[in-house]
């Protein structure tokens, strides 16, 4: 079975399982946040803006590998989806969701040819305002708080980045390659707490990935190739990334894995051959420990361990994120095959 053939697979599976309209309303459609569903699931009321944008951006790489007019117009209607649940608006309080979806819209809008500018001219608009010169610079992880991470500085500066604003995208790089990253390691630390000067040091894959993104988007290629190889000797035991739970965690393995596709493919040398090694053998590990289910492979949140189906009340299995992290990082390895 090909590359594609597995990314196929994952999407079939996860609009069979969770796709669904949005209260009942024709034309609309979001992806349940579990499988199998509870009450509040069913009817949309369990609701992660940012889980969404990554289900969107999966669409695009789908339409990217198998291009049809129905997955055009499902992208359409997903978007329109998202911006009906959150109330008729496109942003929220959290930075990094909105740059989330921002990267979603702004790849549909450039490889499907979604018109979508009003809503990443919101996005970006607001983006905007969340930089300030405290603690030297960065954008906030949320509004009214004093926390500046890289989950929220990485999508944003890839987003101004595609968007063309590479000032405010190298500014953020740098606040996060001067503030952020292990001397020791190489690795990318979580956050500052601005008000206490307290720098967060926990190790998320997550924030690999997005630094490593915005490396990839500003030519940094020594940073970007220096990220790479801390990943592949911390993040990876076996070579495969590491899982970090359900929950919001459950994206964070495969957020990585797409930027690592990217890295393989604009990098060179040694840089590129272990980016792609760590996409590939991830993928390999994570299709073999699926277990078939409605519509298509169940996914394990951790990819080195078998899944059973339907997972049981309160496994990380169950979650949207978890299956989506799956999808994504197939996805990202159908890129390179």
């Amino acid at each position: 079975m090909t590359s594609a053939d597995r990314a196929a697979e994952a999407e079939n599976a996860l609009r069979t399982r969770h796709f669904r309209r949005v209260w009942g309303w024709p034309s609309t459609v979001l992806a349940r946040s579990g499988w199998p569903a509870d009450a509040g699931q069913r009817v949309h009321w369990h609701w992660n803006y940012w889980w969404q944008a990554h289900v969107l951006d999966c669409l695009v790489d789908a339409q990217v590998r198998a291009p049809s007019d129905e997955r055009a117009e499902l992208i359409s209607r997903y978007a329109r989806s998202i911006r009906l649940r959150n109330f008729g608006r496109w942003t929220n309080e959290y930075y990094d969701d909105m740059a989330w979806l921002g990267i979603a819209l702004e790849r549909a809008r450039r490889l499907v040819e979604l018109e979508c500018s009003p809503a990443l001219d919101a996005l970006a608009a607001q983006l905007r305002e969340g930089w300030t010169e405290d603690a030297g610079g960065g954008i906030w992880w949320r509004k009214n708080d004093q926390f500046k991470n890289a989950p929220a500085n990485g999508p944003a500066a890839v987003l101004h980045a595609r968007l063309g604003d590479s000032a405010r995208a190298r500014e953020l790089f740098s606040w996060m390659d001067s503030t952020l990253v292990d001397p020791e390691t190489g690795l990318v630390w979580d956050g500052l707490r601005v008000d206490t000067g307290e720098l967060v040091k926990h190790i998320y894959t997550y924030c690999q990935g997005v630094f490593l993104g915005t490396c990839l988007e500003l030519s940094e290629v020594d940073a970007a190739a220096r990220t790479v190889a801390a990943v592949a000797e911390h993040c990876a035991p076996g070579g495969v990334l590491l899982a970090q739970g359900g929950g919001d965690g459950g994206l964070f393995a495969g957020i990585l894995a797409r930027y690592l596709a990217l890295a393989a493919r604009r990098l060179e040398g040694s840089a590129a051959a272990a980016a792609r090694q760590l996409v590939l053998d991830s993928a390999d590990s994570c299709y073999a420990n699926a277990t078939p289910a409605v519509g298509g492979p169940l996914f394990s949140p951790t990819w080195t361990e078998a899944v059973v189906s339907p997972p049981p009340a309160g496994h990380p299995a169950r979650d949207l994120s978890v299956q989506v992290g799956a999808w994504m990082l197939l996805e990202a390895a159908a890129t390179l095959s």
